[in-house]
């Protein structure tokens, strides 16, 4: 207050212009460092988003039954071909049983799950995720309850969740069974492509033979109409 000089107007709008100037470029910095703020801000946001979204799919993948088989066969189809032919027939089939194919599919989407888990999980769920891992390489059966726990807790504790209480014992989970829908989505699409390929052709079988009789029949009887000259 020293430096501020009120003994004339042009000290004055002086002092006030200066005061102004410094205003301005306090709110300059401060709005610059509040929209910096705020793109960092929104950017964490959307990776912890994503990583949940990651994470609650692998989680689905690998605890989505209750029961039938909860373990992971990583046997694959070519094994299981190669054991199923007698000694010294060679592999020429390129399909397996029904069972095979589904024990494939589950094996490939908790690989994908486990790889997701590796990228994105905490410490003990990438340990978990790698043991898991190292056991599908060795061809060991496995059980994925322990890693699905993992990912449950934290889970809930990133979504501000309440923990399970003690007193709820959760069955153990395994890996989703996948659906059938697949299968009866070709099937009915399949049916649809015949249907219409059977009614293109019923039209055109049709066509064919209307426009045959109006230029073999058709024409001669109008020629040799009554009011029309015979030829001699």
């Amino acid at each position: 207050m020293r430096n501020l000089d009120f003994t004339s107007w042009h000290s004055l709008l002086t002092t006030l212009l200066g005061l102004a100037l410094i205003t301005l470029i306090g709110m300059g910095i401060r709005l610059l460092m509040m929209v910096t703020i705020q793109q960092r801000r929104e950017r964490m946001n959307r990776q912890i988003n994503e990583r949940l979204r990651t994470l609650i799919a692998a989680y689905k993948t690998l605890g989505g039954s209750f029961t039938g088989t909860l373990t992971v066969d990583p046997t694959h189809l070519r094994q299981l071909r190669r054991e199923a032919l007698p000694a010294g027939t060679p592999d020429i089939s390129g399909e397996g049983g029904s069972g095979s194919d589904r024990s494939r599919r589950i094996r490939d989407a908790v690989e994908a799950a486990l790889s997701d888990i590796i990228l994105l999980g905490t410490e003990e769920q990438v340990r978990l995720a790698e043991r898991a891992a190292r056991e599908l390489v060795s061809g060991r059966p496995v059980h994925t309850h322990e890693l699905v726990v993992s990912l449950r807790a934290f889970i809930r504790e990133a979504l501000d969740l309440d923990p399970i209480p003690a007193d709820i014992e959760v069955p153990m989970q395994g890996p989703a069974r996948p659906s059938g829908s697949s299968s009866r989505d070709k099937g009915e699409r399949g049916k649809d492509g015949a249907g219409r390929g059977g009614g293109g052709m019923a039209m055109g079988m049709g066509g064919g033979f209307g426009g045959g009789s109006g230029d073999g029949f058709g024409g001669p009887a109008v020629e040799n109409g009554p009011g029309s000259s015979s030829p001699s």
